[in-house]
């Protein structure tokens, strides 16, 4: 006789009481497996979920961390440029300073216009300065309050004097384009 007879005969023999219980039991078991076998489901559904915006996520940190910096350093030339009036000039730059060397030369150039900005330009030769005040010089024009591109510098030692140096500067001091809102 097969397994599936046997099995047969024997669910036959028990008492009507007996099958009743192993029914109820069978379909508690059944429906505990599909119970599990949705929640499986569901849980590697979840699983895909997760990974696909960790995936998202590590794109999108770094992205977070560049925006972060471009944009620190877009407020920052805002409020440069808010400081900035219609009367600057690069020489009353050089002027405030105070860093004044030997000999100052100032000659204005002509400006660009760039992205609803105007720079007013100049060449600035300045004689006879130590190397600290080159640097102080060049570190007031790059971080002072007024929007300054240092575009070009050139340092020479002197040859009468090697402790004095010259500078040659190209700088463009940033100004709203006329008509545009600060």
């Amino acid at each position: 006789m097969s397994l599936l007879a046997e099995l047969q005969d024997f669910w036959r023999d028990l008492d009507r009481r007996t099958r009743l219980t192993a029914g109820y039991v069978l379909i508690a078991l059944l429906a505990v497996f599909l119970l599990w076998s949705a929640l499986a489901g569901r849980t590697a559904a979840l699983e895909q979920k997760r990974k696909a915006r960790e995936a998202v996520l590590k794109e999108l940190l770094p992205l977070k961390a560049l925006y972060r910096t471009a944009k620190q350093s877009a407020d920052t030339l805002a409020g440069r440029m808010a400081s900035a009036r219609p009367d600057d000039s690069p020489a009353k730059i050089i002027d405030e300073i105070g860093i004044k060397g030997k000999g100052v030369k100032i000659s204005p150039l002509k400006g660009e216009e760039r992205g609803g900005m105007v720079e007013d330009a100049a060449d600035v030769r300045i004689d006879g300065l130590t190397a600290n005040e080159a640097i102080n010089l060049i570190y007031r024009l790059e971080k002072g309050n007024r929007p300054v591109l240092l575009k070009k510098a050139n340092l020479r030692v002197r040859f009468d004097d090697p402790s004095r140096l010259d500078l040659a500067l190209t700088i463009a001091l940033l100004k709203p384009a006329p008509g545009q809102n600060k």
